[in-house]
């Protein structure tokens, strides 16, 4: 399997995770190939070639109906590159960001503590969701 940094460093590659994100958000149950196509602006080659290096890292999954097939979003092995990021989110890098800030500090620093445990509950809540029978 390939390293899921290298799979992630492609651009179009991270397009076509966001428009799986997006179109489950909305409550998608799979995306097809000529959605995925139509969205990018990209040929049907290139979004397959590209879809099955994400297929092959398990980011996607497919289900068959007919001759369509539907992708979705398989974020689990994301999980890594949070795990490996997350140490990198710490008070240095806290103090890096509130100097770009247009806030007052203590503004800056309280939005982002905020933002950091919504997204590290949204992350928790998910997984936990994942887990249940029928999901």
């Amino acid at each position: 399997m390939a390293d899921i940094f290298d799979v992630i460093a492609d651009g179009t590659r991270r397009d076509i995770l966001r428009i799986l994100l997006d179109r489950a958000t909305a409550g998608e149950r799979g995306t097809s190939v000529s959605h995925i196509v139509h969205e990018l602006g990209a040929s049907q080659p290139t979004v397959s070639k590209h879809l099955k290096v994400l297929r092959e890292a398990h980011l996607v999954t497919v289900r068959e109906e007919g001759q369509h097939r539907y992708y979705s979003l398989s974020s689990a092995p994301l999980d890594e590159v949070d795990d490996w990021l997350v140490p990198f989110l710490g008070e240095d890098a806290d103090a890096d960001l509130v100097g770009v800030s247009m806030l007052p500090e203590q503004a800056a620093h309280a939005a982002e503590v905020v933002g950091r445990a919504a997204a590290s509950a949204k992350h928790a809540l998910e997984n936990a969701l994942k887990k249940l029978p029928g999901r």
